[in-house]
């Protein structure tokens, strides 16, 4: 083992070449204050494995590759099993119209007053 860092974040995006987003999120305790404090930081590293939004790898401090990159992804330590997002397609699917979605019904008859002609 060397001693180069060693951490695990989260992918965040993948939408560049053999380039991933990895965000490291870190939890500690305010010396002073004692509050809680999360810390996130998002560092771009080399990827040859071919990982997905929302997979949890390990990246490895590496000499610089890029202008932005000084990692490389490791290990994928957790693969993110991803759905189809249920939501816009159920309402694409049903085909309801915006007044049904909104509950606003038809213009409201509003009855005209015994000393008034419409």
């Amino acid at each position: 083992m060397n001693n180069r860092r060693r951490i695990i974040g989260v992918v965040a995006s993948n939408k560049m070449t053999k380039t991933v987003v990895v965000e490291i999120k870190r939890v500690y305790r305010h010396p002073l204050y004692k509050k809680v404090v999360h810390q996130s930081k998002r560092v771009k590293a080399h990827d040859e494995i071919g990982c997905q939004v929302g997979d949890e790898v390990q990246i490895v401090e590496s000499r610089p590759l890029s202008r932005e990159k000084r990692w490389v992804v490791e290990a994928v330590v957790k693969r993110e099993v991803r759905t189809a997002d249920a939501g816009v397609a159920a309402i694409a699917a049903a085909d309801v119209d915006q007044t049904t979605l909104t509950g606003a019904d038809e213009k409201p008859t509003v009855p005209a007053e015994s000393g008034e002609q419409a």
